[in-house]
């Protein structure tokens, strides 16, 4: 680690020359919001979206006009076939769980080109874990093809399983999750996806496009993904979406996926939206530009840890696919420190004291600083990571790069205490 600015003079210093370096990105992305807004215009004129749409039906809710609408306008948006915006899904992980139990029968293939997934789906697969009904314990056989040593898909051998296994699914993860690696761009995605479907037609793509949207120019479903999944409660909420989740794609995967959320028979046509449709409605609207913000705030933080000596991924300038910044902090303690300093910046709960714990779904005890209005939202400013080495600290979101930068000034001072 560099020699750290001492006094608030120097941090409000070193952190006007971070904003300095940052610029060009900023004015990319504050552009970019403009393209993503009039796609959402002519998603919600088209479908011809008023008040009468914000109020929803109770119990199982057959017809109801505003649950309706939304998948409409969704699917639009991403450029689907069909697209279901549910909040009965309680997470991404529960959403990807019923895409992959509703394309996936005993006896077919899932096969992973993005190496090991994201840990919250090692027990949906059955790679840890027994008696929960995982996919391998209803018959469902799952391969994957190892990263290469620099985190890119290996295509060669991805060809070779491809060509010998003909999998039911091909699962592909855009984010990097927990893993030091380059998240897959949509030109990557879009290649894979084509790749895919020249050597094993019958494989249904699958993208797992949790803290992605709105980061590129169009969506997986717009570039030959089948199938995708993500959270309401990550980047397409806004921020005030509640909680939910969605599946967008091809009409039948995405009924499938509905019939495993709801029961057979049911499917899409089911499903109250608790009088919450507005909020949903209006957190679609407010992505484009809550996204962009996080995107800007997580520049910060790039360019500030790498200025001070730490290892970050990706770098300060270069392309991204989702909102997560990777910074590579060395220890334990350094780890505990920033996220309590980012935590004592946060809205909520600033008085808490982030502490390693267990938690439901991981095989790691993890920090987390979290203090944002909706628990879990990504859009908004938090932090967390698993206590292992090398430390990565994983962060995410912001409303607003004025508040990234006055918690990376709360980070700088407490590192020079610590």
């Amino acid at each position: 680690m560099k020699p750290l600015p001492r006094s608030p003079a120097e941090r409000d210093q070193f952190l006007n020359r971070v904003e300095e370096a940052t610029a060009p990105v900023v004015q990319s992305r504050c552009t970019a919001v403009t393209d993503h807004l009039r796609r959402l215009l002519d998603a919600f004129a088209a479908e011809r979206i008023g008040t009468h749409h914000f109020a929803g039906l109770t119990g199982t809710a057959h017809g109801d006009l505003g649950r309706e609408a939304l998948d409409r306008v969704f699917a639009r948006v991403v450029q689907a076939e069909a697209a279901a915006v549910r909040l009965q899904f309680v997470s991404g992980t529960h959403a990807i769980a019923a895409a992959l139990f509703g394309a996936l029968r005993p006896g077919d293939t899932m096969l992973s080109a993005t190496g090991c997934p994201y840990e919250t789906l090692e027990e949906v697969i059955g790679l840890r874990g027994k008696g929960q009904g995982s996919l391998q314990e209803f018959g469902v056989t799952y391969q994957e093809v190892p990263l290469t040593g620099d985190g890119h898909v290996d295509e060669p051998a991805l060809v070779a399983a491809l060509s010998s296994l003909q999998p039911r699914l091909l699962f592909l993860q855009r984010s990097c999750g927990y893993t030091w690696r380059p998240s897959l761009s949509l030109a990557q995605l879009e290649r894979l996806c084509s790749l895919t479907h020249t050597l094993s037609p019958q494989t249904v793509c699958f993208v797992d496009n949790c803290y992605g949207e709105f980061v590129a120019p169009q969506e997986p479903t717009a570039l030959g993904a089948d199938l995708m999944a993500g959270s309401l409660v990550k980047n397409p909420g806004g921020t005030i979406a509640p909680t939910g989740g969605y599946v967008a794609g091809r009409q039948d995967l995405v009924e499938q996926a509905c019939c495993r959320l709801t029961a057979p028979g049911l499917g899409s046509a089911a499903g109250s939206s608790f009088d919450l449709n507005r909020l949903v409605f209006q957190g679609l609207f407010l992505a484009p530009q809550m996204v962009a913000e996080a995107l800007i705030g997580t520049e910060l933080v790039a360019t500030t840890f790498q200025e001070l000596g730490f290892k970050v991924n990706p770098q300060p300038g270069a392309e991204r696919s989702d909102v997560i910044q990777a910074v590579q902090l060395g220890s334990a303690k350094n780890l505990l420190v920033v996220c309590r300093a980012l935590q004592s910046r946060s809205p909520i709960g600033a008085y808490l004291e982030p502490t390693p714990a267990p938690m439901p779904g991981y095989s790691h005890q993890l920090v987390m600083a979290g203090g944002t209005f909706v628990d879990g939202s990504t859009s908004e400013f938090s932090a967390d990571a698993p206590l292992k080495e090398p430390y990565v600290l994983y962060v995410q979101g912001g409303c607003h790069r004025s508040h990234v930068r006055l918690a990376l000034e709360a980070a700088l001072e407490a590192l020079l205490s610590s």
